[in-house]
Protein backbone atom coordinates (compact mmCIF):
# COMPACT_ATOMS: atom_id res chain seq x y z
CA UNK A 1 0.00 0.00 0.00
CA UNK A 2 1.32 3.07 -0.86
CA UNK A 3 0.79 6.62 1.12
CA UNK A 4 0.57 10.22 -0.22
CA UNK A 5 1.09 13.16 2.34
CA UNK A 6 -0.80 15.79 1.29
CA UNK A 7 -3.60 16.80 -1.23
CA UNK A 8 -2.00 19.94 -2.73
CA UNK A 9 -1.64 20.11 -6.64
CA UNK A 10 1.72 18.17 -5.80
CA UNK A 11 0.07 15.37 -3.90
CA UNK A 12 -3.17 15.53 -6.33
CA UNK A 13 -0.35 14.73 -9.07
CA UNK A 14 1.36 12.30 -6.94
CA UNK A 15 -1.60 9.99 -7.06
CA UNK A 16 -2.43 10.17 -10.34
CA UNK A 17 1.09 9.13 -11.55
CA UNK A 18 1.03 6.42 -8.97
CA UNK A 19 -2.13 5.04 -10.96
CA UNK A 20 -0.50 4.92 -14.14
CA UNK A 21 2.85 2.72 -12.45
CA UNK A 22 2.35 -1.13 -12.22
CA UNK A 23 4.54 -1.06 -9.28
CA UNK A 24 2.28 0.82 -6.92
CA UNK A 25 -1.49 0.07 -5.52
CA UNK A 26 -3.51 0.60 -2.98
CA UNK A 27 -2.67 4.23 -2.88
CA UNK A 28 -4.00 6.64 -0.03
CA UNK A 29 -4.12 10.46 0.59
CA UNK A 30 -3.44 11.79 3.70
CA UNK A 31 -4.76 15.55 4.01
CA UNK A 32 -4.74 17.72 7.53
CA UNK A 33 -7.19 20.04 5.97
CA UNK A 34 -10.62 19.89 5.23
CA UNK A 35 -10.15 20.48 1.46
CA UNK A 36 -7.79 19.60 -1.90
CA UNK A 37 -5.96 21.89 -3.57
CA UNK A 38 -3.36 23.80 -1.15
CA UNK A 39 -2.60 27.19 -1.97
CA UNK A 40 -4.81 27.02 -5.40
CA UNK A 41 -7.88 28.37 -4.56
CA UNK A 42 -10.55 29.94 -6.36
CA UNK A 43 -13.27 31.76 -4.81
CA UNK A 44 -16.06 32.63 -6.58
CA UNK A 45 -18.27 35.38 -5.59
CA UNK A 46 -22.12 36.00 -5.96
CA UNK A 47 -22.20 37.91 -9.13
CA UNK A 48 -19.82 35.63 -10.73
CA UNK A 49 -16.08 37.49 -9.67
CA UNK A 50 -13.31 35.28 -9.34
CA UNK A 51 -11.36 35.64 -6.12
CA UNK A 52 -7.72 33.77 -6.87
CA UNK A 53 -6.02 33.54 -3.51
CA UNK A 54 -3.29 31.43 -4.88
CA UNK A 55 -1.68 31.11 -8.21
CA UNK A 56 -3.88 32.46 -11.24
CA UNK A 57 -1.89 31.86 -14.19
CA UNK A 58 0.47 29.36 -15.79
CA UNK A 59 3.41 29.18 -18.37
CA UNK A 60 3.56 26.57 -20.80
CA UNK A 61 7.61 26.71 -21.82
CA UNK A 62 9.72 24.13 -21.39
CA UNK A 63 9.30 20.88 -20.19
CA UNK A 64 7.35 21.21 -17.02
CA UNK A 65 4.64 23.36 -19.00
CA UNK A 66 4.58 20.99 -21.79
CA UNK A 67 4.19 18.37 -18.72
CA UNK A 68 1.15 20.16 -17.25
CA UNK A 69 -0.55 20.75 -20.53
CA UNK A 70 -0.26 16.83 -20.92
CA UNK A 71 -1.95 16.55 -17.84
CA UNK A 72 -4.91 18.94 -18.97
CA UNK A 73 -5.20 17.09 -22.19
CA UNK A 74 -5.44 13.09 -19.85
CA UNK A 75 -7.93 15.19 -17.43
CA UNK A 76 -10.09 16.63 -20.46
CA UNK A 77 -9.76 19.94 -19.59
CA UNK A 78 -8.61 21.01 -22.74
CA UNK A 79 -11.56 23.39 -23.59
CA UNK A 80 -11.60 25.38 -20.06
CA UNK A 81 -8.07 26.57 -21.12
CA UNK A 82 -8.42 30.44 -21.18
CA UNK A 83 -5.13 31.36 -23.00
CA UNK A 84 -3.04 34.64 -23.22
CA UNK A 85 -1.13 34.87 -26.57
CA UNK A 86 2.46 37.18 -26.71
CA UNK A 87 0.49 39.64 -28.50
CA UNK A 88 -2.09 40.19 -25.74
CA UNK A 89 -1.24 43.70 -24.20
CA UNK A 90 -0.85 42.78 -20.73
CA UNK A 91 1.76 40.22 -21.44
CA UNK A 92 3.39 43.46 -23.17
CA UNK A 93 2.72 45.59 -20.37
CA UNK A 94 3.94 44.89 -17.09
CA UNK A 95 4.61 47.61 -14.44
CA UNK A 96 7.58 48.66 -11.42
CA UNK A 97 6.81 51.50 -9.07
CA UNK A 98 9.82 53.32 -8.11
CA UNK A 99 10.37 56.55 -6.85
CA UNK A 100 6.87 57.60 -6.47
CA UNK A 101 5.97 56.44 -10.06
CA UNK A 102 5.16 53.93 -12.58
CA UNK A 103 7.59 52.45 -14.80
CA UNK A 104 6.82 50.19 -17.93
CA UNK A 105 9.65 47.38 -18.85
CA UNK A 106 10.71 47.95 -22.29
CA UNK A 107 9.53 44.99 -24.42
CA UNK A 108 10.07 46.60 -27.88
CA UNK A 109 13.56 46.94 -29.95
CA UNK A 110 12.93 50.54 -29.88
CA UNK A 111 12.40 50.21 -25.97
CA UNK A 112 15.52 48.14 -25.96
CA UNK A 113 17.82 50.96 -27.56
CA UNK A 114 16.05 53.88 -26.02
CA UNK A 115 16.60 55.08 -22.39
CA UNK A 116 13.97 54.21 -20.04
CA UNK A 117 12.61 56.09 -17.27
CA UNK A 118 13.44 53.27 -14.66
CA UNK A 119 17.27 52.74 -15.18
CA UNK A 120 17.39 55.81 -16.66
CA UNK A 121 19.86 54.34 -19.64
CA UNK A 122 18.33 51.89 -22.69
CA UNK A 123 18.85 47.89 -22.06
CA UNK A 124 21.34 47.76 -25.02
CA UNK A 125 23.79 49.41 -22.26
CA UNK A 126 22.60 46.58 -19.88
CA UNK A 127 23.55 43.87 -22.55
CA UNK A 128 27.04 45.95 -22.86
CA UNK A 129 27.72 45.59 -19.77
CA UNK A 130 27.26 41.71 -19.50
CA UNK A 131 29.74 41.23 -22.25
CA UNK A 132 32.05 43.37 -20.03
CA UNK A 133 31.66 41.53 -16.73
CA UNK A 134 34.56 39.07 -16.14
CA UNK A 135 33.24 35.25 -15.71
CA UNK A 136 32.98 34.30 -12.17
CA UNK A 137 33.41 30.51 -11.36
CA UNK A 138 31.11 29.86 -8.21
CA UNK A 139 29.31 26.76 -6.82
CA UNK A 140 26.12 28.96 -6.31
CA UNK A 141 25.38 32.80 -5.54
CA UNK A 142 22.70 35.20 -4.89
CA UNK A 143 20.50 36.05 -7.51
CA UNK A 144 21.25 39.95 -6.42
CA UNK A 145 24.62 39.15 -6.61
CA UNK A 146 24.95 37.69 -9.56
CA UNK A 147 22.68 39.86 -11.60
CA UNK A 148 24.51 43.12 -9.89
CA UNK A 149 27.97 41.87 -11.20
CA UNK A 150 26.57 40.88 -14.61
CA UNK A 151 24.06 43.86 -15.77
CA UNK A 152 24.74 46.45 -12.80
CA UNK A 153 23.26 47.60 -9.37
CA UNK A 154 20.11 49.72 -11.08
CA UNK A 155 18.93 46.29 -12.75
CA UNK A 156 19.47 43.93 -9.23
CA UNK A 157 17.74 46.79 -7.38
CA UNK A 158 15.11 47.75 -9.88
CA UNK A 159 13.74 44.97 -12.12
CA UNK A 160 15.37 41.68 -10.40
CA UNK A 161 15.04 42.20 -6.88
CA UNK A 162 10.80 42.96 -7.81
CA UNK A 163 10.70 40.15 -10.05
CA UNK A 164 12.09 37.82 -6.85
CA UNK A 165 9.09 39.60 -5.03
CA UNK A 166 6.50 38.67 -7.26
CA UNK A 167 7.63 35.17 -7.84
CA UNK A 168 9.00 34.24 -4.35
CA UNK A 169 7.55 36.83 -2.11
CA UNK A 170 11.30 37.08 -1.01
CA UNK A 171 14.76 38.41 -0.89
CA UNK A 172 16.62 38.54 -3.61
CA UNK A 173 19.75 39.15 -1.79
CA UNK A 174 19.12 35.27 -0.37
CA UNK A 175 17.19 33.48 -2.87
CA UNK A 176 19.90 31.12 -4.88
CA UNK A 177 20.90 32.12 -9.07
CA UNK A 178 21.48 28.34 -9.20
CA UNK A 179 17.91 27.11 -8.01
CA UNK A 180 15.94 30.20 -9.41
CA UNK A 181 17.49 30.68 -13.10
CA UNK A 182 19.87 27.84 -13.75
CA UNK A 183 19.85 28.97 -17.47
CA UNK A 184 21.97 32.20 -16.94
CA UNK A 185 23.67 31.07 -13.88
CA UNK A 186 24.91 27.71 -16.30
CA UNK A 187 25.18 30.47 -19.27
CA UNK A 188 28.10 32.30 -17.61
CA UNK A 189 29.91 29.05 -16.45
CA UNK A 190 29.91 27.56 -19.60
CA UNK A 191 30.22 30.91 -21.86
CA UNK A 192 31.42 33.41 -19.86
CA UNK A 193 28.46 35.29 -20.77
CA UNK A 194 24.89 35.41 -20.32
CA UNK A 195 23.92 36.84 -23.23
CA UNK A 196 26.69 34.79 -25.06
CA UNK A 197 25.01 31.60 -23.40
CA UNK A 198 21.17 32.41 -24.49
CA UNK A 199 22.20 32.76 -28.43
CA UNK A 200 24.08 30.32 -28.65
CA UNK A 201 21.21 27.62 -26.71
CA UNK A 202 18.73 29.69 -28.56
CA UNK A 203 20.69 28.12 -31.97
CA UNK A 204 21.24 25.27 -30.92
CA UNK A 205 17.58 24.83 -30.06
CA UNK A 206 16.30 25.78 -33.55
CA UNK A 207 18.63 23.63 -35.17
CA UNK A 208 17.02 21.06 -32.98
CA UNK A 209 13.84 21.78 -33.40
CA UNK A 210 14.13 22.02 -37.57
CA UNK A 211 15.79 18.58 -37.40
CA UNK A 212 12.77 17.31 -35.12
CA UNK A 213 10.16 18.63 -38.01
CA UNK A 214 12.24 17.20 -41.00
CA UNK A 215 12.39 13.74 -39.28
CA UNK A 216 8.12 14.58 -38.12
CA UNK A 217 7.88 15.22 -42.29
CA UNK A 218 9.61 12.12 -43.25
CA UNK A 219 7.30 10.12 -41.03
CA UNK A 220 4.77 11.46 -42.67
CA UNK A 221 5.76 10.47 -46.03
CA UNK A 222 7.02 7.31 -45.32
CA UNK A 223 3.21 6.78 -43.30
CA UNK A 224 1.49 7.87 -46.55
CA UNK A 225 3.92 5.85 -48.77
CA UNK A 226 3.03 2.70 -46.42
CA UNK A 227 -0.55 3.10 -46.63
CA UNK A 228 -0.41 4.03 -42.93
CA UNK A 229 -3.08 6.63 -41.59
CA UNK A 230 -0.43 9.15 -40.32
CA UNK A 231 -0.66 10.68 -36.82
CA UNK A 232 -2.67 14.17 -37.18
CA UNK A 233 -3.38 14.69 -34.07
CA UNK A 234 -2.15 18.01 -32.52
CA UNK A 235 -0.99 18.23 -28.44
CA UNK A 236 -1.74 21.22 -26.64
CA UNK A 237 1.43 21.93 -26.05
CA UNK A 238 2.34 21.80 -30.17
CA UNK A 239 -0.57 24.26 -30.07
CA UNK A 240 0.36 26.62 -27.41
CA UNK A 241 3.75 27.12 -29.63
CA UNK A 242 2.18 27.20 -32.69
CA UNK A 243 -0.35 30.13 -31.34
CA UNK A 244 2.31 31.48 -28.63
CA UNK A 245 0.82 31.66 -25.54
CA UNK A 246 2.40 33.72 -23.32
CA UNK A 247 0.32 32.40 -20.17
CA UNK A 248 -2.81 30.30 -19.50
CA UNK A 249 -5.81 29.82 -16.46
CA UNK A 250 -9.07 28.08 -16.83
CA UNK A 251 -12.57 28.71 -17.19
CA UNK A 252 -13.97 29.02 -13.38
CA UNK A 253 -10.39 29.85 -12.10
CA UNK A 254 -7.22 27.95 -11.47
CA UNK A 255 -8.70 25.73 -8.66
CA UNK A 256 -10.18 23.64 -11.30
CA UNK A 257 -7.55 21.58 -11.76
CA UNK A 258 -6.97 20.44 -8.49
CA UNK A 259 -10.81 19.45 -8.22
CA UNK A 260 -10.67 17.91 -11.45
CA UNK A 261 -7.85 15.19 -10.22
CA UNK A 262 -9.11 15.03 -7.21
CA UNK A 263 -12.27 13.50 -9.17
CA UNK A 264 -10.45 11.50 -11.23
CA UNK A 265 -8.13 9.65 -8.89
CA UNK A 266 -11.21 9.28 -6.16
CA UNK A 267 -13.24 7.04 -9.15
CA UNK A 268 -9.89 5.37 -10.11
CA UNK A 269 -9.81 4.08 -6.40
CA UNK A 270 -7.55 6.51 -4.28
CA UNK A 271 -8.93 7.09 -1.29
CA UNK A 272 -8.38 10.74 0.04
CA UNK A 273 -8.79 11.22 4.10
CA UNK A 274 -9.66 14.77 4.91
CA UNK A 275 -8.58 15.37 8.53
CA UNK A 276 -6.15 13.63 8.29
CA UNK A 277 -2.47 14.68 10.00
CA UNK A 278 0.32 12.89 9.96
CA UNK A 279 2.32 12.66 13.44
CA UNK A 280 5.46 10.32 12.50
CA UNK A 281 6.79 8.05 10.01
CA UNK A 282 9.37 5.27 10.79
CA UNK A 283 11.13 3.23 8.08
CA UNK A 284 11.58 -0.76 9.09
CA UNK A 285 13.23 -3.11 6.66
CA UNK A 286 9.82 -4.44 5.33
CA UNK A 287 7.48 -2.10 5.88
CA UNK A 288 6.74 2.21 6.89
CA UNK A 289 4.92 3.21 9.97
CA UNK A 290 3.00 5.96 9.56
CA UNK A 291 1.38 7.23 12.47
CA UNK A 292 -1.49 9.70 11.58
CA UNK A 293 -4.20 10.99 14.58
CA UNK A 294 -2.84 8.79 17.15
CA UNK A 295 -3.07 5.47 15.20
CA UNK A 296 -0.44 4.01 13.46
CA UNK A 297 -1.10 1.64 9.90
CA UNK A 298 1.91 0.16 7.90
CA UNK A 299 2.84 1.27 4.27
CA UNK A 300 5.24 0.01 1.48
CA UNK A 301 6.02 3.57 -0.19
CA UNK A 302 5.03 6.95 0.50
CA UNK A 303 5.44 10.28 -1.27
CA UNK A 304 5.77 13.23 0.67
CA UNK A 305 4.14 16.38 -1.01
CA UNK A 306 3.82 18.03 2.37
CA UNK A 307 6.50 21.17 3.17
CA UNK A 308 9.70 20.51 3.79
CA UNK A 309 9.70 21.63 7.26
CA UNK A 310 6.53 19.56 7.96
CA UNK A 311 8.00 16.15 6.93
CA UNK A 312 11.24 17.24 9.16
CA UNK A 313 8.72 16.57 11.87
CA UNK A 314 7.88 13.35 10.64
CA UNK A 315 11.43 11.86 10.42
CA UNK A 316 12.80 13.56 13.59
CA UNK A 317 13.19 11.08 15.84
CA UNK A 318 14.82 8.24 13.39
CA UNK A 319 16.76 10.07 10.81
CA UNK A 320 17.79 13.59 12.93
CA UNK A 321 19.88 14.20 9.83
CA UNK A 322 17.68 14.32 7.35
CA UNK A 323 15.29 16.12 9.39
CA UNK A 324 18.24 19.31 9.87
CA UNK A 325 18.54 19.22 6.29
CA UNK A 326 14.37 19.45 5.53
CA UNK A 327 14.60 22.24 7.82
CA UNK A 328 16.91 24.58 5.72
CA UNK A 329 14.55 25.26 3.51
CA UNK A 330 12.93 28.10 5.43
CA UNK A 331 9.31 29.83 4.05
CA UNK A 332 7.72 32.85 4.10
CA UNK A 333 4.10 33.95 4.94
CA UNK A 334 2.13 36.19 1.94
CA UNK A 335 -1.02 38.24 2.98
CA UNK A 336 -3.29 37.88 -0.11
CA UNK A 337 -6.06 41.06 -0.27
CA UNK A 338 -8.41 40.35 -3.44
CA UNK A 339 -10.48 43.43 -4.35
CA UNK A 340 -12.84 44.79 -6.99
CA UNK A 341 -14.04 47.80 -8.38
CA UNK A 342 -16.04 49.32 -11.25
CA UNK A 343 -15.53 48.41 -14.71
CA UNK A 344 -12.78 50.77 -15.84
CA UNK A 345 -11.25 51.81 -12.26
CA UNK A 346 -7.73 51.14 -13.85
CA UNK A 347 -5.49 53.77 -15.05
CA UNK A 348 -3.86 51.29 -17.33
CA UNK A 349 -4.38 47.61 -18.94
CA UNK A 350 -0.96 45.49 -17.78
CA UNK A 351 -0.66 42.41 -16.08
CA UNK A 352 0.41 43.82 -12.75
CA UNK A 353 2.72 46.28 -10.78
CA UNK A 354 5.48 45.27 -8.90
CA UNK A 355 7.45 47.40 -5.88
CA UNK A 356 10.77 46.94 -5.26
CA UNK A 357 12.09 46.00 -1.21
CA UNK A 358 14.63 48.93 -1.57
CA UNK A 359 11.32 51.72 -1.77
CA UNK A 360 10.47 50.47 1.75
CA UNK A 361 6.47 50.14 0.84
CA UNK A 362 4.31 47.31 2.77
CA UNK A 363 3.24 45.37 -0.95
CA UNK A 364 5.11 43.04 -2.83
CA UNK A 365 3.05 44.36 -6.14
CA UNK A 366 -0.58 43.75 -7.31
CA UNK A 367 -1.75 41.51 -9.66
CA UNK A 368 -4.76 43.48 -12.39
CA UNK A 369 -6.63 40.13 -12.72
CA UNK A 370 -9.11 41.42 -14.78
CA UNK A 371 -6.80 42.59 -17.20
CA UNK A 372 -5.46 39.30 -17.69
CA UNK A 373 -8.67 37.39 -17.58
CA UNK A 374 -11.96 39.34 -18.19
CA UNK A 375 -14.38 38.86 -15.42
CA UNK A 376 -18.39 37.79 -16.00
CA UNK A 377 -19.26 40.50 -13.86
CA UNK A 378 -17.22 43.31 -16.24
CA UNK A 379 -15.67 44.78 -13.26
CA UNK A 380 -12.08 45.51 -12.46
CA UNK A 381 -10.70 43.06 -10.10
CA UNK A 382 -6.66 43.23 -8.30
CA UNK A 383 -4.96 41.03 -6.10
CA UNK A 384 -2.41 42.91 -3.72
CA UNK A 385 0.34 40.68 -2.39
CA UNK A 386 2.16 41.66 0.83
CA UNK A 387 4.40 40.77 3.45
CA UNK A 388 6.81 37.82 2.34
CA UNK A 389 9.88 37.43 4.00
CA UNK A 390 9.20 41.45 5.49
CA UNK A 391 5.63 40.16 6.94
CA UNK A 392 6.79 40.76 10.50
CA UNK A 393 8.51 43.34 9.56
CA UNK A 394 5.42 45.78 8.44
CA UNK A 395 2.78 43.42 10.11
CA UNK A 396 3.80 41.70 12.97
CA UNK A 397 3.23 38.40 14.31
CA UNK A 398 -0.66 37.82 13.91
CA UNK A 399 -1.65 41.02 11.98
CA UNK A 400 -5.67 41.24 11.59
CA UNK A 401 -7.52 41.13 8.19
CA UNK A 402 -8.67 44.77 8.55
CA UNK A 403 -5.69 45.72 9.10
CA UNK A 404 -4.19 44.35 5.96
CA UNK A 405 -7.42 45.32 3.94
CA UNK A 406 -6.69 48.62 4.99
CA UNK A 407 -3.11 48.85 4.16
CA UNK A 408 -4.14 46.96 0.65
CA UNK A 409 -6.46 49.39 -0.41
CA UNK A 410 -4.74 52.46 0.74
CA UNK A 411 -1.63 51.74 -1.48
CA UNK A 412 -3.92 51.00 -4.31
CA UNK A 413 -5.05 54.57 -3.91
CA UNK A 414 -1.37 56.11 -3.86
CA UNK A 415 0.44 53.77 -6.55
CA UNK A 416 -2.63 53.62 -9.09
CA UNK A 417 -4.67 56.58 -7.67
CA UNK A 418 -8.27 54.72 -7.76
CA UNK A 419 -9.63 56.59 -5.14
CA UNK A 420 -13.05 54.62 -4.36
CA UNK A 421 -13.95 51.94 -2.05
CA UNK A 422 -13.85 48.47 -3.08
CA UNK A 423 -17.25 46.85 -4.39
CA UNK A 424 -16.53 43.70 -2.75
CA UNK A 425 -12.93 42.05 -1.07
CA UNK A 426 -11.13 39.02 0.64
CA UNK A 427 -8.23 38.79 2.65
CA UNK A 428 -6.10 35.67 3.02
CA UNK A 429 -2.91 35.49 5.35
CA UNK A 430 -0.98 32.34 3.83
CA UNK A 431 1.06 31.17 6.79
CA UNK A 432 4.56 29.37 5.29
CA UNK A 433 3.43 29.37 1.90
CA UNK A 434 6.06 29.96 -0.13
CA UNK A 435 9.53 27.79 0.55
CA UNK A 436 12.76 29.93 -0.04
CA UNK A 437 15.27 28.48 -2.14
CA UNK A 438 18.51 30.44 -0.64
CA UNK A 439 21.94 30.28 -1.77
CA UNK A 440 23.13 26.86 -1.90
CA UNK A 441 19.97 24.77 -2.10
CA UNK A 442 20.88 22.89 -4.84
CA UNK A 443 23.40 21.11 -2.77
CA UNK A 444 21.42 20.88 0.34
CA UNK A 445 18.85 18.75 -2.18
CA UNK A 446 21.20 16.40 -3.06
CA UNK A 447 22.51 15.81 0.47
CA UNK A 448 18.93 14.62 1.19
CA UNK A 449 18.81 13.01 -1.85
CA UNK A 450 21.67 10.72 -1.27
CA UNK A 451 20.71 10.09 2.55
CA UNK A 452 17.17 8.78 1.14
CA UNK A 453 19.09 6.65 -1.88
CA UNK A 454 22.42 5.35 0.52
CA UNK A 455 20.14 4.81 3.40
CA UNK A 456 17.40 2.58 1.01
CA UNK A 457 14.41 4.75 2.43
CA UNK A 458 11.16 4.23 -0.15
CA UNK A 459 10.23 7.86 -0.08
CA UNK A 460 9.51 10.39 -2.63
CA UNK A 461 9.24 13.93 -2.37
CA UNK A 462 7.50 16.27 -4.34
CA UNK A 463 6.05 20.22 -4.40
CA UNK A 464 7.44 23.48 -3.77
CA UNK A 465 9.68 23.33 -1.31
CA UNK A 466 12.39 21.25 -3.56
CA UNK A 467 12.88 21.89 -7.33
CA UNK A 468 10.55 24.74 -7.95
CA UNK A 469 7.48 26.91 -6.75
CA UNK A 470 5.50 26.94 -9.88
CA UNK A 471 2.63 24.73 -10.39
CA UNK A 472 4.48 23.38 -13.25
CA UNK A 473 7.19 22.37 -11.23
CA UNK A 474 5.37 20.81 -8.72
CA UNK A 475 3.41 18.73 -11.04
CA UNK A 476 6.33 17.48 -12.32
CA UNK A 477 7.85 16.94 -9.53
CA UNK A 478 5.42 14.61 -8.64
CA UNK A 479 5.75 13.12 -11.57
CA UNK A 480 9.39 12.42 -10.68
CA UNK A 481 8.95 11.07 -6.79
CA UNK A 482 6.75 8.52 -8.00
CA UNK A 483 9.39 7.37 -10.56
CA UNK A 484 12.14 7.67 -7.91
CA UNK A 485 10.67 5.53 -5.49
CA UNK A 486 10.32 2.86 -7.96
CA UNK A 487 13.38 1.36 -6.98
CA UNK A 488 11.77 0.00 -3.51
CA UNK A 489 8.56 -0.65 -4.75
CA UNK A 490 7.51 -3.80 -4.05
Amino acid sequence: MTAILGAGMSGLSAAFYALENPKLSSIVMLEASNRVGGWVRSKQEPDGTIFEQGPRTIRPIGASGKNTLELMEKLDLTSKIIPIKRSHPVVRCRLIYAENQLHLLPNTLKGIVKKNTLLNRSLLSVVWNDFWASKVIKEDESMYSFIERRFGQDVADKIISPVVCGIYAGDAREISIKSTMKFMFEAEQKYGSVIKGLVYENMLDNANKKAQKKKAELEAKNSIQSNVEPNIHTSLADRATTEMWSIWSIEGGLEQLPKTLADNITKRGVNIKMGHKCEELRFNKDHIELTVNGETDKYSNVVSSLPARCLADLVQKQHPELSKELRGIPTVTVGVVNLQFSENALPINAFGVLVPPKEEIPILGVIFDSCVVPQKSKTTVLTVMMGGVWFEKYFGKCPSEEHLLNVAVNQVREILHIEEDPMAFNVSILKDCIPQHIVGHMQRLTRIQNYISTHKIPLGLCGSSYQGVGLNDVILSAKEAVSDINSYAS
